[in-house]
């Protein structure tokens, strides 16, 4: 029970990686605050979380004797984040972690200058501005708490470029760039900055997973090709499991990394090693 008693937000959680770590963190003993738009976005040609995605998530955290509370917000708009972090307050009465996962992989499968300016806006609002907007949130919380960790979930792509990503891969840059900046800033507070870097990681069914999709998608390629390119990228014979990600984040929302900040830890198989 390493996250007893504390409450830990998640974007991005109807689905995917951050499904998985609101399971994790629920069998960890936490309270939990789940935000996802739960709803599509005209300009990502894929479907978004849904609200029933969003609630099945909360179900299974339920089942683990976690307190949840479900809160459909969009990250582009700091009028929809904060009223969500307000209710989390009024509800647990601290943050003890940010979980900052929500993203897009797509518009991509395109040159740099082949994005319009709407698909380049989008990725950037969404990836790099939606975790700024929610540290905006909840950093004063925690700076009156004087403790707490945020996690934010970069990607490879945000340590080395992919061709055709290149939105994507500068969203991703740019939150390492945050993490570090904002380590820094926080570091006094005792409120500790961190980034995880997962890939490839495998579209888990049980998850609802879809990333390995969305990338072949992307490029015109089938799903089977790309989950073979990807096998052929990292050092282990396997993908990465969301769950293995989420250990990571549960590790950096806990006490037994409370001396670790500004850091980049890389979830990737052994991709970056090569």
């Amino acid at each position: 029970m390493r996250l007893h008693d504390k409450t830990v937000v998640i974007t991005g959680a109807a689905r995917g990686i951050g499904r998985a770590c609101a399971v994790r963190a629920a069998e960890e003993g936490a309270d939990l605050v789940l935000i996802d738009i739960a709803d599509d976005l005209p300009e990502i040609p894929y479907p978004l979380g849904c609200a029933d995605q969003l609630e099945l998530t909360a179900q299974l955290c339920r089942k683990n004797g976690a307190s949840v509370l479900v809160a459909a917000a969009d990250v582009r708009s700091q009028a929809a984040v904060r009223p969500a972090i307000e209710a989390a307050v009024d509800r647990f009465g601290r943050i003890d972690a940010l979980i900052n996962n929500a993203g897009v992989g797509a518009p991509a499968g395109k040159a740099a200058h082949d994005f319009t300016e709407q698909e380049w806006q989008v990725v950037l609002d969404v990836n790099l501005s939606g975790p700024w907007r929610l540290i905006k949130a909840v950093a004063p919380v925690m700076v009156a708490q004087r403790s707490g960790s945020i996690v934010n979930v970069s990607s490879t792509a945000g340590l080395v470029g992919y061709r055709h990503f290149a939105a994507y891969v500068a969203s991703k840059h740019g939150v390492v760039g945050l993490t570090k900046a904002a380590a820094l800033d926080y570091a006094p507070m005792r409120i500790r900055v961190n980034a995880l870097c997962p890939g490839p990681v495998h579209d888990d069914p049980a998850v609802d997973g879809q990333m390995t999709a969305v990338v072949a998608d992307a490029l015109g390629i089938s799903y089977e090709e790309q989950q073979a390119v990807y096998l052929e990228s990292v050092a282990t014979d396997s993908l990465v499991d969301p769950v293995d990600v989420a250990e990571a984040a549960i590790w950096l929302a806990g006490d037994e990394s409370r001396k670790v900040t500004g850091t980049v830890i890389t979830v990737d198989a052994g991709f970056s090693a090569r």
